[in-house]
């Protein structure tokens, strides 16, 4: 499987952006997707995660500014994201994986990354 982001670029404070990632396989049955993001001296950070049965979590810092979503049919997922403060600026990465798990976040282990997008908000 591989993936492939894109959206990324540089957006003012305030403003949004879509980030999506194509996979190169059916996504249908591919159990927990997700986003994460890493700054220059950060550690990596799960941002979204989507599970096969449309469930999301997002993690603190996004919430109320983040939409996950996946296409099946497209075998895409997006991550919608608005009000973008600095601290959002990063690299983008994508990431998902087949292995049933009884949860979809930070913790799963995910099988297949994409090559990232980088995201830089300013002023």
């Amino acid at each position: 499987v591989q993936l492939v982001e894109s959206g990324g670029g540089s957006v003012q404070t305030g403003g949004s952006l879509r980030l999506s990632c194509a996979s190169s396989a059916y996504i249908g049955s591919h159990y927990c997707m997700g986003w994460f993001r890493q700054a220059p001296g950060k550690e990596r950070e799960g941002v979204a995660f989507i599970a096969r049965d449309g469930s999301t979590r997002y993690t603190d810092s996004v919430k109320g500014r983040a939409t996950i979503s996946r296409d099946s049919a497209k075998n895409t997922l997006d991550l919608r994201m608005n009000s973008l403060k600095s601290d959002d600026s990063a690299m983008y990465y994508c990431a998902t994986g087949r292995t049933w798990k009884p949860y979809c976040d930070n913790g799963y282990p995910f099988n297949y990354w994409g090559q990232g997008t980088q995201v830089t908000v300013s002023s």
